[in-house]
């Protein structure tokens, strides 16, 4: 793709659908390749909307407010950032001509929904995932955790970041299982996957890059393996690289080249994959930088970001390793609006340790409003960093 002026005749326009604070990094990498963003969420002022050249606020969800948008930006290239898309219009501008969209108008189709990607994952291409069942009654969702066995996890077939999730131990917790699902579901469809539980040491996001090389094939790259910690399905924590075995980190490599081929195009891929000794299950799979992998703006030569960017445009992509390195979510503490941040100097006096606060004009008790970064000889110290950096931003509202 030959890279034009911004705000030009020739300017290569990307939409970003989802202004988060990932969107908000993909924009600033974006930028500074001289590409015109057009950032688009629910809500005004997301962090996105603050370094794109413009912002629009629409319910994504919204076939018609979608593709009108989009014929009047006429983007080359439409990018999902979240979930809660009517990605049936997607498939539509994508059919017509109208854009591009990254990866693909069907991967974004599939991902969005659980239902799609784990029958793709399990029964089309025959990986191995945890045993499910998925339900559309409370009733169905008994039935389903009685066949698999207590416990269970219910997920919404259509969330992120662990929204909706309920660990289930017991039939008396069904009803409020439900309940969580149906609120905390980026659209309520009203039907949820029961999981079965599996024995599994860690867990892993593998970014995994379809870029093209120089014959102008396709080719698949791997950054180092992601650990993290989650608490009730929300990541608080990554650092990389995860300590695993050569048998594992190939057999996680060739889980993800197979998914990610199915789904094809360009771009960054968070494929999550639960791992015990040389064994390795697939979870889910993100078309687009994971949460998880923020920690390679300390860690990579090119972050998730940068490699997304790239990728997307048909440029080359390096996924090495610089050093390893750690995340620390810091939390909004409290429901208020336009807060600001204490403690920024004390948190950034280690060296190593830098911080993004992701400009979010809301906040909420456990809303993500930033994350501390730290680079460090090994994980292990880089993740005590991270954590003393994060404990060390105090959210306060005058």
């Amino acid at each position: 793709m030959r890279l034009g002026t911004p705000l030009s005749p020739s300017a290569t326009r990307v939409m970003l659908l989802g202004a988060g604070e990932l969107g908000k990094e993909v924009a600033i990498a974006l930028q500074r390749l001289g590409v015109e963003v057009i950032a688009v969420d629910r809500y005004a002022d997301a962090p996105g909307h603050q370094v794109a050249h413009r912002a629009h606020v629409i319910d994504m969800s919204d076939g018609a407010a979608l593709r009108a948008l989009i014929e009047a930006e006429k983007p080359q290239l439409v990018v999902p950032e979240i979930e809660a898309i009517a990605t049936e219009t997607l498939l539509e501008i994508e059919a017509a001509g109208l854009a591009e969209v990254i990866p693909t108008a069907r991967a974004a189709n599939l991902t969005m929904n659980r239902e799609g990607i784990r029958r793709l994952v399990a029964e089309t291409l025959g990986l191995p995932t945890s045993p499910y069942v998925f339900a559309d009654s409370l009733a169905a969702m008994s039935a389903a955790a009685s066949q698999l066995g207590y416990p269970v996890i219910i997920k919404p077939v259509m969330s992120s970041s662990g929204k909706g999730q309920s660990w289930v131990d017991d039939a008396s917790q069904l009803a409020a299982a439900w309940n969580a699902a149906a609120s905390g579901g980026r659209v309520d469809k009203g039907r949820v996957i029961v999981e079965g539980v599996i024995d599994f040491d860690y867990e892993i996001t593998l970014l995994t890059v379809r870029a093209l090389g120089a014959a102008g094939t396709v080719e698949t790259h791997f950054c180092e393996p992601v650990g993290h910690l989650q608490v009730k399905g929300d990541y608080v924590e990554s650092w990389q690289p995860q300590a695993m075995s050569a048998a594992a980190q190939v057999r996680a490599q060739e889980i993800a080249a197979a998914v990610t081929a199915n789904l094809g195009g360009r771009g960054v891929f968070g494929v999550e994959l639960f791992v015990k000794g040389d064994t390795v299950w697939f979870s889910e799979v993100s078309p687009r930088p994971h949460d998880t992998g923020m920690v390679t703006m300390a860690t990579q030569r090119q972050n998730e970001f940068e490699l997304h960017a790239r990728a997307i445009l048909g440029l080359p992509v390096d996924t090495s390793l610089r050093e390893p390195g750690a995340s620390a979510v810091i939390y909004g503490g409290m429901d208020a609006t336009g807060i600001a941040f204490d403690g920024v100097a004390d948190a950034m006096r280690t060296p190593g340790v830098d911080l993004r606060l992701f400009g979010k004009p809301q906040a909420f008790v456990n809303r993500r409003m930033g994350v501390a970064l730290a680079a460090a000889g090994d994980t292990n110290e880089a993740r005590l960093h991270a954590r003393a950096a994060a404990a060390a931003v105090k959210p306060v509202k005058d």
